[in-house]
């Protein structure tokens, strides 16, 4: 069984990230499972309170499961034509203390995909990811791109996806990346 972990890159309760990461949990492969995470519980990055009491334990928690599996689905909101501060704050703390980002991140596969009510989707904030996912050693995947444009008319009340092209590009993608988690690819 394959395992990905989802993080959505808002701390929205009702996120369209989160609702993408939703959507796709539903259409994922027999053979694949995908686990949403949340960052609501993680700090603010600060060197001085890690010099003093080490990482936080949710973050520590957070790096164990991402360690445990075998990819890392990020969804990424985009903001002000770049990525979003929580999540990037997020991947600071988890690349914390820099021998861990190894274990957290090295030669990961990680995809990318992102929802916004812009008429441009996440384009730029997915391309504002990749010189940190470079420096992190992680291993991404190019083999197709989601970006989600007009997220506020995208879901129905119930988080589902309403417009079947974007569900079959959704499956499309979360079966790709799936199987080149699994080395398939």
């Amino acid at each position: 069984m394959i395992t990905i972990i989802g993080i959505p890159g808002s701390l929205r309760k009702d996120s369209f990230n989160l609702r993408l990461l939703q959507a796709a949990q539903t259409i994922t492969p027999q053979h694949c499972r995908i686990e949403i995470e949340t960052l609501e519980d993680i700090p603010l990055y600060n060197g001085d309170v890690e010099l003093a009491a080490g990482v936080p334990p949710p973050v520590e928690k957070l790096k164990d499961r991402i360690a445990a599996t075998d990819g890392l689905l990020i969804a990424s909101p985009e903001y002000n034509n770049s990525l979003p501060g929580v999540l990037k704050n997020a991947v600071d703390w988890l690349s914390r203390p820099p021998q861990d980002q190894v274990r957290v991140f090295r030669g990961r596969p990680v995809a990318i995909i992102g929802a916004t009510p812009g008429g441009m989707g996440t384009a730029f904030s997915q391309t504002a990811w990749l010189p940190v996912l470079r420096a992190l050693g992680t291993k991404p995947w190019f083999g197709r791109s989601l970006y989600v444009s007009s997220a506020h008319q995208v879901f129905d009340q119930h988080g589902m996806i309403q417009d079947e092209a974007l569900g079959d590009r959704l499956r499309d993608f979360v079966a790709g990346f799936a199987a080149y988690t699994a080395g398939e690819n």
